[in-house]
């Protein structure tokens, strides 16, 4: 049995191939998957097939989602999967998309007084654990014509959601048996503490700040870099550019 024969073996039902002319078309069109070499080009391939297979897409507002909008956010959620296979798609099904930014509405507690206040954000992307992911299109696109910036929104959602494969979102993902759990709570939280420090004190970070939000932010945000910049994070933070090379492989940009 072939390597795509035995992933398609997993599913009850049988994962259609993407169409060559399809394939062609969108590794022309998303750098980040015609940066791969061959055999890991192929198993993105691979991987974006079950990706569109497994989930359900749909358009919110007048998004203009079509084929080739799927296909290259398949693409882009599957770039972190590479190393870790379908697994890496587990718990949940839905994506968003709309059609720019969108607002969420949060409502938080104060646990002195037990107020509720609500406030709604403005996100161009989010991740819920067992829930949709959801993406700004416009921000997908813009991803496509600048993709060596540093930012990436399709990736920094997927990196939540593998960070979520052992419940809630904490900056530490499932890791490989090749991979010490120890060090990588240690070295993440070492360069959280530094980024941390540096925004507070309102110095100018090479990492964008909004990493200090969260841990989980920390690793989504370092995710990004790993795959659309990764000399920056090489240069900010070596130990941490160490850790997401063995996570995810060698950046398509290196």
């Amino acid at each position: 049995m072939g390597f795509f024969q035995s992933l398609i073996a997993r599913f009850r039902a049988p994962v259609p191939p993407i169409d060559d002319a399809a394939w062609r078309q969108a590794v022309q069109r998303v750098p980040l998957a015609n940066a791969l070499d061959p055999p890991r080009a192929h198993y993105l391939r691979q991987l974006a097939a079950i990706f569109l297979h497994s989930k359900r897409f749909h358009a919110m507002g007048d998004a203009p989602l079509d084929d080739f909008w799927r296909l290259a956010i398949a693409m882009q959620a599957s770039l972190p999967a590479l190393p870790h296979g379908p697994k890496a798609f587990k718990g949940w099904t839905n994506v968003l998309v709309y059609p720019g930014e969108f607002n969420v509405r949060r409502s938080h507690r104060d646990a002195p007084t037990g107020v509720v206040t609500d406030s709604d954000d403005t996100l161009i992307g989010e991740a819920w654990e067992r829930g949709p992911m959801i993406l700004s299109l416009a921000d997908v696109a813009l991803d496509l014509e600048a993709p060596w910036d540093g930012f990436n929104v399709v990736i920094h959602e997927m990196a939540h959601k593998l960070d979520m494969l052992a419940g809630p979102a904490n900056g530490v993902p499932p890791l490989p048996s090749s991979m010490n759990r120890r060090q990588w709570i240690q070295t993440m939280q070492r360069g959280y503490d530094r980024l941390s420090k540096a925004v507070e004190r309102g110095r100018r970070t090479a990492i964008d700040p909004y990493a200090a939000e969260a841990p989980e932010e920390y690793f989504a945000v370092t995710s990004e870099l790993h795959f659309s910049q990764p000399a920056l994070l090489r240069e900010a933070e070596p130990d941490v550019a160490r850790l997401l090379d063995a996570f995810y492989g060698p950046s398509p940009s290196t």
